[in-house]
């Protein structure tokens, strides 16, 4: 019988910002898969209860959990409690996120350094806090939620009047972690840990998909023609967190239906 490359049985994962917009189906695919997955963010009892369905419709084990990224003392008790609870964290991912928005030229250095902390700084708390637990057990596997953006500037046409323009601080800092994750690469392979980012593309929000002309842009910037669906991240991340890429190292998945091959 063929082994499953792609199986998640007996892997311990936390995620942040687990059962969020993006973060909820990349929880549900960890789930599908068979691994442990905590699901963590200052939304508790959100999480809680998103975990208790995904352990019911999937049969495996899922918890909620809180932490909040922006504070080290949060992070590493989270970390803490979980290695307590289960023994090891094989996996992180550092998809939590917050930030700020405005024009250059109209932000303030409270906004700016918003962005940026919500952004790059929340990840190193967190890669800060876990990274002597995965080299104590000689492995482990960081998986960074970037963006196109940390690859490519948003396009001022397609954004027009919507409201919704990308602020520079979100890109700068999501460039920020795909760089960060290259150096986690770089310097703790040697120690059995493995670090890859992913790059979501176009996933507006349901708020922001209520706005029927901006979404048409989108699409039509895209060479597959549409906006991502939330559920077109769960093979990616399930992919880094397996063994099927247990030889990947250092890079960037880009997730975007072609809009940075242009």
């Amino acid at each position: 019988m063929m082994r499953n490359l792609f199986s998640l049985e007996n892997k311990t994962i936390l995620i942040t910002g687990g059962s969020g917009h993006l973060g909820s189906a990349m929880s549900e695919g960890l789930a599908k898969h068979g691994a442990t997955v905590i699901i963590a963010s200052k939304s508790k009892e959100k999480n809680c209860a998103f975990a208790a369905q995904l352990t019911e419709k999937y049969q495996t084990t899922c918890f909620g959990e809180y932490i909040d990224i922006s504070n080290l003392e949060s992070v590493n008790t989270c970390i803490s409690s979980t290695i307590k609870a289960f023994g090891k964290i094989d996996v992180l991912v550092n998809n939590g996120y917050y930030g700020s928005s405005g024009k250059i030229e109209e932000m303030s250095e409270e906004i700016w350094k918003k962005g940026i902390d919500g952004s790059i700084n929340t990840v190193f708390n967190c890669v800060h806090a876990i990274l002597p637990h995965m080299m104590k057990q000689q492995s482990g596997n960081i998986i960074n939620i970037a963006s196109m953006y940390g690859t490519v500037s948003p396009d001022p046409s397609i954004y027009g009047d919507s409201g919704f323009n990308n602020p520079a601080n979100y890109g700068a800092g999501k460039a920020a972690v795909i760089q960060f994750t290259k150096y986690l690469a770089c310097h703790y392979g040697n120690k059995g840990i493995r670090a890859n980012t992913i790059s979501p593309g176009p996933f507006p929000s349901k708020t922001v998909q209520k706005n029927d002309e901006f979404i048409m842009n989108l699409s039509k910037k895209n060479p597959l023609g549409r906006i991502g669906s939330p559920s077109d991240l769960e093979g990616p991340i399930v992919f880094l967190a397996s063994d099927a890429s247990s030889y990947m190292t250092g890079q960037n998945i880009v997730v975007d239906g072609g809009w940075t091959a242009w």
